[in-house]
């Protein structure tokens, strides 16, 4: 049984009150670990190391934080194979996934900030009349929280505290309690690098006494958040009352857009990834398919073809595109809104059920890549995020049809349009309700573009100079001369 450790002060301890809560491993349907079930103290003293270690790492030089980051970056690569196999085993996602892409992006999102706090620059303004000039800071606001999800454990983790840490913030973190492995691994190598106590600080535990704490604490000056729309609403009303800032990425119903004159072929193998990849638990997923009706039987059949050649397996397995979902409870809900489809008239195209393995996995929670057909755009199951293996199919006559069906939910996070015709894909782009559109492509991500959503999906965004401004503040200061 693998036991998982507080990062805290530069030392790894168990919760004060030594209680401790099971990890389960996706694919088998078994405990594999234990993590601490923290509370108020420990968060207490988390933000108590990071408000000290302040003082210290603020006045850091640039270069200085940026090679710390850099050597934190260099251990990710140099154990990329053992954080692959914990991602796997803690997420339940395909080994080759979590080598492809978790692990190499944490690594990336690392070392981006490391760089791009080198280029971090402000602005000057001259009164020559008045004889003065003011001149600009962008200062590190002091201990910030956050709050990271479950889908992309180490990848949304360091997407959180690297621009923080760059910008000269500490930082009090909380990784999911479904995933809570690879962020144990990350503070050893956070120790080994040699970062100062204190800077960084890991608190595992359960949202409604860690997280609650890390957001109500006086001390922290911003909280940085990626999970449900409901944790979210919570967490803005929390902020609000305190005068803290706050960055929210939350839930999608995201639009996949498909034109007739695309370039089918491409569009086709694109979307199956977009529909599929990490079980459909990616907030990115397009889960709404909507298709124009000349085309649509057509691309109804290839996709439910091809959807059936995809390998449900073990992670492991080199050949496995789809594997376990994170748990028992999101298996169970995911199977409950398949279930309510067919209630509301869909008709399931392929999939739909749970998928039972062989021998020691024989446990685990397998859904099979679902299509569903002849659901109304209102209904319940397109509405409402299920996150998994599981889309809708939908029939347009028109582009403006399209965009109203695109923009009915609640949700606004991305869309992706695939057509040949410039001028249709940017009047399309700019009618929709989303803060990122895909044209012809799907998940091609820049890291110093703006990442968030819109409507129930965010508020503020992530990535770039973006981050790096969220975590920090401005402040003028006006010289008179002679």
């Amino acid at each position: 049984m693998k036991e998982i450790l507080n990062y805290i002060n530069g030392e790894l301890k168990p919760a004060k009150s030594s209680s401790r809560l099971d990890v389960f491993d996706p694919s088998k349907g078994t405990v594999y670990a234990q993590a601490p079930d923290s509370g108020r103290q420990d968060v207490q003293e988390a933000i108590d190391a990071a408000n000290k270690a302040f003082d210290i790492w603020s006045n850091y030089s640039i270069d200085r934080r940026s090679r710390m980051l850099h050597r934190i970056a260099d251990l990710i690569e140099e154990n990329q194979e053992e954080l692959a196999l914990a991602e796997s085993k803690d997420n339940g996602k395909p080994v080759w996934l979590a080598n492809k892409v978790d692990i190499p992006r944490a690594s990336q999102n690392i070392r981006f900030f490391a760089n791009a706090i080198t280029q971090y620059s402000t602005e000057a303004y001259d009164m020559v009349e008045l004889k003065a000039i003011n001149y600009t800071l962008r200062q590190p606001l002091g201990v910030v929280a956050a709050i990271s999800p479950w889908n992309l454990p180490l990848y949304l983790f360091t997407w959180k505290i690297a621009p923080a840490l760059a910008a000269g913030n500490t930082v009090v973190a909380k990784p999911s309690e479904i995933t809570p492995m690879t962020a144990f691994l990350f503070s050893e190598l956070c120790i080994k690098a040699g970062l100062p106590n204190g800077v960084l600080n890991i608190v595992h535990g359960y949202g409604d006494k860690v997280g609650e704490a890390m957001t109500t604490n006086v001390l922290t000056k911003a909280i940085s958040f990626t999970g449900s729309t409901k944790v979210g609403g919570h967490i803005a009303k929390v902020a609000a009352e305190r005068f803290k800032k706050v960055s929210l990425e939350m839930g999608g119903k995201n639009p996949n857009i498909i034109f007739a004159d695309c370039d089918y072929d491409e569009m086709l193998k694109v979307t199956l990834r977009s529909s599929f990849t990490n079980q459909g638990q990616i907030c990115l997923c397009g889960s709404r398919i909507l298709i124009e009706k000349t085309i649509y039987k057509k691309f109804r059949d290839d996709f439910v073809e091809k959807a059936k050649q995809l390998k449900v397996g073990i992670p492991i397995d080199p050949n496995s595109k789809i594997s376990a979902v994170v748990s028992k409870g999101h298996m169970e809900k995911i199977l409950s809104y398949i279930e309510k489809a067919k209630e509301e008239g869909g008709v399931v195209l392929c999939g739909g059920q749970r998928v039972k393995m062989e021998g020691e996995y024989s446990e685990g929670w397998y859904i099979s890549p679902t299509i569903i057909e002849g659901l109304d755009q209102n209904c319940k199951v397109n509405q409402e995020e299920i996150f998994g293996p599981v889309v809708t199919i939908m029939p347009f006559e028109n582009e403006a049809e399209a965009i109203t069906i695109a923009n009915s939910t609640e949700y606004g996070l991305s869309a992706t349009v695939w057509t040949e015709n410039q001028s249709k894909s940017q009047r399309v782009s700019r009618a929709l309700n989303a803060g990122i559109v895909w044209i012809n492509t799907w998940l091609l991500r820049d890291l110093r573009t703006p990442f968030g959503g819109v409507k129930n999906s965010g508020m503020g965004r992530e990535g770039g100079y973006h981050a790096l401004n969220f975590f920090t503040e401005l402040k003028n200061v006006c010289i008179k001369y002679n």
